[in-house]
């Protein structure tokens, strides 16, 4: 009896000591770049994130996305951690400047690096197809939102960006809670396979 306790004790303290041990540590959250804030010449704010866009694979296609709309891969939307949904944003392809403007629906994409899954028409207008992924400027103006609800949302999230440095995870969690959304990702998982 005595021996099963102290048995059950010793692995109850290996068990915390892993657990607790960087060599252990488990960070399971994907690394994105941060957003920042640039300004305009008349001072608007823009959001901007920079890193690789990927596509969603064909398998997506018809499914919901987080904002409840069935993916379309013949529109150009878009799938962003940190911009609300429903914003317009400006993706550029970094690599041969080619633009095209997406409507963010869903979130993702889940994968270190990453900061925008297109769709296969919004990857198709950036030449991307061939290679999976392409370095991308994602950008975001309040004054070109589709609606006065998405352009105050994209001002309240330069906001807190300018104010903090980057708010990119915490904000878009609120933004999708907002959008009546709990913020997990219901489609984007890096379609490109890279």
């Amino acid at each position: 009896m005595i021996i099963a306790r102290m048995l059950v004790l010793a692995f109850g303290a290996a068990f915390l000591w892993t657990a607790g041990h960087p060599a252990f540590a488990k960070d399971d959250k994907p690394k994105v770049p941060p957003v920042s804030v640039e300004r305009t010449d008349g001072g608007e704010p823009v959001l901007v994130h920079e890193g690789e866009a990927s596509f969603y694979s064909g398998k997506f296609h018809g499914r919901k996305t987080a904002n409840g709309e069935t993916m379309n891969q013949n529109k150009p939307t878009a799938a962003s951690r940190v911009l609300p949904l429903g914003t317009k944003a400006t993706v550029t392809n970094q690599e041969n400047g080619k633009s095209v403007d997406v409507i963010v629906n869903d979130r993702g994409p889940f994968v270190d690096g990453r900061v925008i899954d297109l769709s296969k028409t919004a990857a198709q207008k950036l030449d991307m197809i061939e290679d999976g992924t392409a370095p991308v400027r994602v950008e975001a103006k309040p004054s070109e939102q589709p609606s006065e609800a998405v352009k105050e949302k994209v001002e309240t999230k330069a906001e807190q960006t300018a104010k903090t440095g980057d708010s990119a995870t915490a904000s878009a969690g609120a933004s999708s809670r907002q959008a009546g959304n709990s913020g997990g990702d219901t489609v984007s998982h890096a379609g490109s396979g890279k």
